[in-house]
């Protein structure tokens, strides 16, 4: 079968290389921002910004070894920061929500910026603050990662950043492997106790960016266990997911159940449809699989392994068909995508039942995540 255009470009770049970085732009503030492109042995092909560490594109081949870009973004560091929806960014220093902005730690009461405040009743912390490490440009310098082509980020984020405590130094580590596989790799220090829960918020269509919505993929994810929430999406306490619109513990299609969602009032809060944190099976640091989503039509599949707890599933329901996409003229509907962010529990800090996400001085945080990419 015939390639598709982007594969004849990309096959320029044929082999295990780093391509020179280009210009990507500049924000607001006359910061100008840079994009590297990660080419792997397998046809695996992804591009990395410094601003926020930002996954911009993957391209990943089909049942025909065609290529698409299948993560949700745009073309220049301006509309990241002009749109926002932590679109394919390193998530610090706390990924998801702390109720209220604040937690105690050691008997003192941290208190931080509350960037989500609506709708009502919503009062948190979200992804570490307004200016958290998706507003910052990472130091990049090219690596090897276990023998794959890979991008070391670094940032250095100062004692009292966001109203944390601790200086923290965050290096993330970018792979692309001959068998396809998106390796991230977290690894952190503090100066002082402090929390911390980073993570990746990229958004995930495996028919291609822009080719509309997700609904009729299908996705499994390994977990008995969901946090039920508040009104303001804060976890009460985890429950079972059998019997329950959460229960993706077979392979089905995302859509399966949203006749009952859209008819659950309980579920108002978050749109009647998925912002939740599932529980994964397994041991915190262990490496097993989150989850696994298919889309039948390219025969693209993406399992995510993680040593993180927890996995966070949002569904785009924000997006409104406003939103433009990367490709020229397109936009993206609601439901565009699939954010599936590996972590510890939201609101762990006022949870100690919970994994803890406590990080002293001495101690070295560390985490690793592979999404997989394959077709079948």
């Amino acid at each position: 079968m015939m390639k598709t255009a982007a594969s004849c470009v990309l096959g320029l770049l044929a082999g295990a290389v780093i391509a020179a970085p280009k210009d990507f732009g500049k924000l607001s503030d006359g910061r100008e921002a840079k994009v590297w492109r990660i080419v792997g042995e397998g046809g695996l092909v992804v591009d990395v910004t410094d601003y926020g560490g930002r996954i911009v594109r993957v391209y990943a081949p089909d049942r025909h070894g065609n290529l698409d870009d299948v993560a949700l973004g745009w073309n220049t560091a301006a509309e990241y920061e002009k749109y926002g929806y932590s679109m394919g960014t390193l998530i610090g220093r706390y990924g998801n929500r702390i109720a209220d902005g604040k937690f105690v730690l050691d008997g003192k009461t941290y208190e931080l910026e509350c960037n989500e405040t609506s709708p009502a009743p919503r009062h948190c912390n979200l992804h570490g603050g307004p200016k958290g490490w998706d507003s910052c440009l990472w130091k990049v310098r090219e690596t090897k990662f276990e023998g794959a082509p890979a991008l070391e980020l670094v940032l250095e984020s100062p004692d009292g950043d966001q109203g944390f405590p601790g200086k923290v130094t965050m290096k993330v580590v970018y792979a692309v492997t001959a068998d396809n596989k998106l390796v991230v790799t977290y690894e952190a220090t503090t100066d002082k106790p402090t929390v911390l829960n980073p993570t990746h918020h990229g958004y995930w269509n495996l028919a291609g960016e822009a080719s509309g919505n997700v609904l009729s993929q299908e996705l499994e994810i390994c977990a008995d266990e969901y946090s039920e929430i508040t009104d303001g999406l804060i976890p009460v306490r985890n429950a079972p997911v059998k019997g329950t619109v959460f229960d993706f513990t077979a392979m089905r299609r995302i859509d399966a159940l949203k006749p009952r969602m859209d008819a659950d009032e309980k579920l108002a809060p978050t749109t009647h449809w998925y912002d939740h944190n599932f529980m994964l099976r397994g041991a915190v640091g262990e490496m097993k699989r989150a989850c696994t989503m298919r889309d039948g039509v390219s025969g693209r599949e993406l399992q995510v392994w993680t040593t993180e707890p927890a996995m966070q599933m949002y569904g785009a329901q924000n997006m409104d068909g406003t939103l433009p996409a990367k490709r020229a003229g397109a936009m993206y509907p609601q439901y565009a995508g699939m954010a599936l962010e590996t972590q510890h529990c939201p609101d762990s800090p006022n949870h100690p039942e919970f994994p803890s996400t406590v990080l002293r001085p001495g101690e070295t945080f560390r985490s690793r995540t592979e999404y997989r990419f394959s077709a079948r």
